[in-house]
């Protein structure tokens, strides 16, 4: 599939025909954007969009996003977005862009791992309420204020201040968004059960194929990517994924430890380890025995 590269500001602005403001940081009005901005682009840098009008199909690294006035998309470097417009369509929206290099070795870079959810590729987009839309347009309107005044020194920590303000934002509506979809995530779990007992009954030959399961695969089998999965299983189990996965591991272990026919390797094998030690330590940071000692009693 060919697309666009907008590698530096100037491109990016020349959609909006105005001005470089700041060689790293630029905010865009999509009503007054040139429709050339809505084709197949890669924008190389970390994109925040808040839709404020429906226009058509959104599709991000091939995947359909469900969006509709009032939600906002991520994108991350690396990602390809584009916009079917609908005949006639109006476009409306902020568009915040910044560059990569505006975070390395800051305070906001370190503290960039917070803000995951530019890796939630998922096929929605995050609602907002109408308070909250007006908290992101407040956010848009501070970062242009900054871009609009005179340059000096501490222009660029101003900017790194209102992104992260913004991104502290985004962060806590996804919070509230995952709590607000507390029954469908409850629905998740119940099948996260289902299928990790599948599994680690030795069902369907995924044991002998593939191993242990890990996170990636569990989130596969819910199309979310690991980082999404992980946080919607916190919220609803209040552990992380990996733990939760190790826990039901361990839950199998015991019932297999009740078997005296099966050796302490034949149950590490089972339960799809290479090294029987590997699952020796698990069983005893989880349980505070050792295999035998735990059969033994």
């Amino acid at each position: 599939m060919s697309f666009n590269v907008v590698s530096n500001l100037d491109r990016f602005n020349a959609f909006f025909s105005q001005p470089t403001l700041h060689p790293m940081v630029g905010i865009g009005d999509l009503s007054k954007a040139d429709k050339s901005i809505f084709e197949p682009t890669d924008f190389t840098s970390y994109c925040v969009i808040l839709m404020n009008s429906n226009c058509g199909e959104m599709v991000k690294s091939g995947r359909s996003i469900q969006y509709r006035q009032g939600t906002m998309v991520t994108v991350r470097p690396g990602d390809i977005i584009s916009m079917k417009l609908a005949p006639d369509a109006h476009p409306a929206g902020m568009m915040l862009l910044f560059r990569p290099e505006m975070i390395e070795n800051t305070g906001l870079g370190r503290d960039f791992y917070m803000f995951n959810f530019f890796d939630y590729d998922v096929g929605e987009a995050l609602e907002l309420t109408d308070r909250e839309h007006e908290v992101m347009m407040n956010c848009f309107a501070n970062i242009q204020a900054e871009l609009d005044a005179k340059n000096d020194e501490l222009t660029g920590h101003m900017l790194r201040l209102g992104i992260g303000q913004m991104l502290s934002y985004c962060k806590r509506f996804y919070e509230r968004q995952f709590d607000t979809r507390k029954f469908h995530n409850s629905d998740m779990m119940v099948k996260l059960d289902a299928m990790l007992d599948s599994y680690l009954a030795g069902e369907g030959g995924l044991m002998e194929s593939l191993g242990y399961p890990t996170v990636a695969w569990c989130a596969s089998q819910f199309h979310l990517t690991p980082n999404y999965f992980g946080n919607m299983v916190r919220r609803q189990a209040h552990v992380s994924a990996q733990e939760y996965i190790q826990n039901k591991m361990v839950e199998r272990a015991k019932e297999l430890l009740a078997d005296p026919a099966l050796s302490i390797d034949d149950i590490a094998f089972r339960l799809g380890f290479t090294y029987p030690n590997h699952f020796t330590r698990m069983f005893r940071k989880k349980t505070g025995l050792a295999p035998s000692a735990y059969r033994k009693r």
